[in-house]
């Protein structure tokens, strides 16, 4: 069978195992039900996620001029902290920035190589753990805007990584961490703002299970733009990557924006 359309990150249905979905504009493709398949991927051109137009993908599945204009791509994106629509003041467009800023936030602990601190939306839970294959997650305090999800970040990125190891993530080279007590340790260095949000109560430990057949002994990326075609046999999915016999990989939401022809 063969499905085309332009990529966006693969949606997610919570489950033992998680399942994957491929949405295109007008077919969607259960990525699960490949495993153990031969899965070819064609490289055929760009569509910025934005304006549509057939322009180069700079960053976040949009093209230059989108990426440094759109509010869905301001620097609070990845740095929360640098928030302002509680203040009323914009970056780019102060009506969504209050919409996306002004929500109820996470931050939370994962392990999906090492032990990390994380930002999420609430209503995102467990979608982002998921996203970055995290093997397990706990939330640590849920507060009304992203402005204190974002400081709270910053202040516990002095005694806690924020980053994730995707090699050792796909490789199965995970460090397990009590993460209920590693909870009550980081109560400690909340930020004075943040610290009447805390929930003293247990909290629950989600623990995620990947559609993986094997984990591969060595690994290497995908490069669409140099292998514009590539076929492998499917072992596994974790985070946004798919996981081939012959150890590549590939972070469908690194090519979000670009257009592409699978076979199957």
């Amino acid at each position: 069978m063969q499905y085309e359309g332009v990529l966006t990150k693969m949606q997610t249905e919570a489950g033992s195992p998680i399942q994957y979905y491929l949405v295109f504009e007008n077919s969607f493709l259960n990525v699960n039900q490949l495993l153990g398949r031969d899965v070819e991927i064609n490289f055929m051109g760009y569509s910025c996620l934005n304006c549509s137009k057939k322009k180069k993908i700079y960053r976040m599945g949009y093209c230059y001029d989108c990426f440094y204009s759109i509010p869905a791509a301001g620097d609070w994106i990845m740095r929360p902290e640098l928030s302002t629509a509680h203040l009323d003041v914009a970056d780019r467009d102060l009506e969504y920035e209050k919409r996306v800023q002004l929500q109820p936030h996470v931050v939370y602990l994962a392990c999906s190589s090492d032990l990390k601190v994380g930002v999420t939306r609430k209503t995102q839970v467990p979608v982002r753990w998921i996203d970055q294959g995290a093997c397990s997650a706990m939330p640590l305090v849920e507060v009304p805007n992203r402005y204190l999800a974002g400081i709270t970040e910053v202040a516990l990125k002095q005694h806690l990584g924020d980053k994730i190891n995707w090699k050792k993530m796909l490789l199965n080279q995970v460090t397990d961490f009590d993460l209920a007590t590693k909870r009550q340790e980081m109560r400690t260095y909340l930020p004075h703002e943040v610290k009447e949000f805390f929930d003293s109560t247990p909290e629950r430990l989600y623990v995620l299970e990947y559609p993986v057949l094997q984990y591969p002994a060595k690994i290497k990326s995908l490069n669409l733009v140099t292998t514009p075609v590539y076929s492998g046999k499917l072992i596994g999915i974790k985070g946004q990557y798919l996981i081939f016999e012959d150890g590549t990989v590939m972070n469908v939401r690194a090519y979000e924006g670009f257009s592409v022809q699978i076979n199957v």
